[in-house]
């Protein structure tokens, strides 16, 4: 069960990186910055990068050494 979290945490964490330069209904759905930042606009798509960034590393990392 735990590998399947960690294993949906890396393909969340790489939707995310997605968001930040593809513009479709998915990845506008999936974005960070839209779900927490009242004014979301292309200048805020970077957060969805960092964000993404740091998922899907954490999750790579714990199915590393899980």
């Amino acid at each position: 069960m735990t590998t399947a979290v960690h294993a949906g945490a890396v393909l969340y964490g790489l939707a995310l990186v997605l968001a930040t330069f593809v513009h479709t209904p998915v990845t506008e759905a999936l974005r960070v910055d839209a779900l927490f930042l009242p004014q979301a606009s292309a200048a805020t798509r970077p957060l969805n990068l960092v964000l993404g960034l740091l998922v899907a590393g954490y999750g790579a990392w714990s199915l590393w050494f899980a």
